[in-house]
């Protein structure tokens, strides 16, 4: 039976008023849908860590920088350790403001004095608007960091993502206790050793930035233990240089 040209209107009315009504939708998620939060990480030498988000710049383990380096500024600096190579007196001093919060192991009760700073122990939070500091644990097995000097890492809540920076910190126990907890894991790498991949096994984050390595000796160990990665964790690593930066979206 012929279709009369009434159906035949009345099918284009409906096809233009469904297309234009996706048309609608698909342009008002595009105009209005929030845009992502990013936090860009700066690597900088050994464990120096600089976070961005948005106004706010968070400084780890800083020891020296490069001159075009000198001139920010911090809101929170945090400290891991007293080796000189995770902190120097003067290098904090330098990237004072006003209302800069210096967060430090309790066990470095002059230098948290120095600064007048706030001295944690493992397990202590520090809440900043909606950014979430939990001291860790922090010690090895050897090279000078004994459990009992009470050092500590760091995890980092920024709305939501999740930080993690080690120190010195090798495969302690404790790491367990960060599976499924962290999206980024800033880990130290020794050429010598593979105790990063257990590190990585057990805390198993989303995102793996190797740092604490000789930049001769960077591709000697994942030449070497780098293949092991994939075996332990799902994670990608951002193999990163120093004085570079990475962002991530979330």
């Amino acid at each position: 039976m012929p279709v009369s040209k009434r159906s035949q209107t009345a099918g284009i009315a409906i096809i233009l008023i469904v297309v234009v009504g996706l048309s609608g939708y698909f342009i008002a998620t595009y105009l209005f849908s929030p845009e992502p939060d990013t936090i860009t990480i700066h690597l900088c030498d050994t464990a120096c860590v600089i976070i961005e988000y948005k106004d706010t710049r968070i400084f780890i383990d800083p020891w020296y920088f490069l001159e075009n380096y000198t001139g920010l500024l911090a809101d929170v600096v945090l400290i891991t350790h007293p080796h000189f190579d995770h902190y120097n007196e003067t290098t904090v001093n330098s990237i004072q403001k006003d209302e800069t919060m210096n967060i430090l192991p309790a066990s470095m009760d002059d230098e948290v004095l120095a600064h007048d700073g706030v001295g944690v122990v493992p397990g202590d939070i520090i809440q900043l608007g909606n950014i979430t500091i939990t001291a860790f644990y922090m010690y090895t097995y050897d090279f000078g960091h004994d459990r009992s000097f009470n050092w500590t890492s760091y995890l980092i809540d920024i709305n939501g993502f999740t930080i993690f920076h080690g120190g010195d910190a090798a495969n302690m126990s404790e790491y367990t206790q960060l599976n499924g907890l962290v999206d980024v894991a800033c880990l130290p790498i020794y050429f010598f050793d593979n105790t990063t991949i257990y590190s990585l096994e057990m805390i198993q984050p989303r995102y793996f930035i190797p740092y604490h390595f000789y930049v001769e000796y960077k591709n000697v160990w994942f030449d070497t233990w780098g293949s092991q990665i994939p075996l332990v964790s799902d994670c990608e690593v951002i193999r990163m240089d120093y004085w570079t930066s990475y962002t991530f979206e979330f």
